[in-house]
């Protein structure tokens, strides 16, 4: 039996981990210095927990982290410093350097690097997510059989380090980009009492973020994950020599809906927060 460690179990990595036990995999998880709704999450899952860190590297033949893409690194540099040497595979929403750097700070104790990328809502019985890979190839079979008959769908990248992190952030910086700025258009026509109208508009048409005003809280509940996120999108945009502006702003007007923090807020509380400014004064 495979032996999976989890970092850390917020709503998407606990889901994925899930699949992975229905599948036959343990799975391990560290309480320390998580949230309580992180080990609600872990004990309806029926993750194992371990007492540090120390224990699930030792433990542990594949290490899985999902996290706030501004702390992969630092948690990458957690698991090297237990001397951890099996599979890590970072399956955050980082950039291609950004994961570069994440895949050298692992290997400095002998752990072999896979580059991770998770697409799609969090899997269940009803939902499927994707998982692709790229890496080293001997590394990438055995996480993908961690997943075999599961929700997860794991796909292999013929590239190396940097590919499955391009991926993921090709499709989010379209996807997430374009809700917050149809929640800003909305906004604007709302300002001006024609909103209706603006929707009657977007309706007309086959589809439209903007005809889907109740998705608007789920965005800016989401944002303090989703803004760092276009950060790192903005960062591999700059990478590439491409225009990163509207990542970078898509970023700034996430970090207008902070205080919306998974916190479940009406329609006109999302828009009203759009007009605070970073400071929280009124713009």
């Amino acid at each position: 039996m495979t032996t999976l460690g989890i970092l850390h179990p917020g709503s998407m990595g606990a889901a994925v981990a899930a699949q992975a036990r229905r599948s036959g995999a343990e799975v391990l998880w560290c309480p320390a210095g998580r949230s309580a709704s992180s080990k609600e999450r872990a004990e309806r899952y029926g993750l194992t927990p371990v007492h540090a860190l120390s224990e699930m590297v030792d433990r542990a033949d594949i290490i899985l982290s999902l996290c706030p893409p501004a702390a992969a690194e630092d948690v990458a540099r957690s698991v090297t410093a237990c001397s951890y040497t099996g599979i890590y595979v970072d399956g955050n929403a980082v950039s291609p350097v950004t994961m570069a750097n994440v895949s050298a700070i692992v290997q400095r104790s002998g752990a072999t690097a896979v580059d991770g990328s998770v697409i799609g809502s969090p899997p269940s019985d009803s939902k499927s997510a994707r998982l692709y890979l790229s890496g080293p190839a001997d590394a990438l079979r055995p996480v993908a059989q961690l997943f075999d008959g599961s929700a997860v769908q794991a796909r292999l990248l013929p590239g190396e380090i940097g590919q499955a992190s391009a991926l993921k952030l090709s499709y989010s910086s379209y996807q997430k980009a374009s809700r917050a700025l149809a929640a800003v258009a909305y906004a604007l026509a709302s300002d001006h009492g024609v909103e209706a109208e603006l929707l009657d508009i977007a309706e007309g048409r086959t589809t439209s973020y903007l005809a889907e005003t109740a998705y608007f809280p789920k965005v800016a509940a989401r944002s303090w994950r989703w803004g760092p996120e276009m950060r790192e999108a903005a960062h591999a945009l700059q990478e590439a020599g491409l225009p990163s502006e509207l990542a970078d702003a898509a970023a700034a007007v996430m970090g207008r809906w902070a205080n919306l923090k998974d916190t479940s807020p009406d329609l006109a509380l999302v828009l009203e927060e759009l007009h605070t400014g970073p400071h929280g004064e009124r713009t």
